[in-house]
């Protein structure tokens, strides 16, 4: 899939190395985990499970994102099925050489568009910590509009948890009218 700027592919076992990198930056991860992904449980459990969800969900994953300028990888892209039917969370990482470029919106939209257009998804969601603004910024310019704040339990809490979690969501009826507009 192609943007503008932005070529999103399929992850690969040669890319370890990215997804470690970009898991290894404390800003990257602040809003996630708030620490590193230590390399080994990169290698081991999330770039497995990445390259096992292409085949049980077609269509579906989390996607390398490349400048198309010069191939430089900035993060990735993800389309994640839910447990709800027809409904699909939409989600990103970003290096921190890559935010602020309006790459996140660019990605998210190009997502959405995929959802809707090609995969005949009803609903479209995501969530982040509430205290995120910048990532609810990038929901918002993406279509996406604020549905609730909700609480979830942890046992080791982030700074910044106490404000909640919020959810945003754009449904098929809304993003047809947008894309008539």
């Amino acid at each position: 899939m192609e943007t503008e700027r932005l070529r999103l592919r399929r992850f690969t076992a040669a890319d370890a190395g990215l997804l470690v990198e970009l898991d290894s930056d404390p800003e990257v991860m602040r809003f996630l985990t708030g620490q590193p992904t230590p390399p080994d449980e990169v290698e081991k459990v999330v770039l497995p499970a990445i390259l096992r969800l292409y085949d049980e969900h077609p269509g579906l994953g989390t996607f390398a994102a490349e400048q198309k300028s010069d191939g430089a990888f900035i993060g990735w892209f993800g389309l994640l099925p839910t447990a709800a039917p027809a409904t699909v969370d939409v989600g990103y990482r970003l290096n921190r050489t890559a935010w602020g470029k309006g790459y996140a919106t660019e990605g998210t939209k190009a997502l959405i568009d995929k959802a809707f257009g090609e995969l005949g998804m009803d609903h479209v969601i995501a969530d982040t910590m509430a205290v995120n603004h910048r990532s609810r910024a990038v929901m918002r310019r993406s279509g996406l509009r604020f549905v609730r704040i909700f609480h979830e339990h942890f046992d080791d809490p982030l700074p910044g948890t106490e404000f909640g979690e919020v959810e945003y969501a754009v449904d098929r009826r809304t993003w047809e009218a947008g894309q008539r507009a």
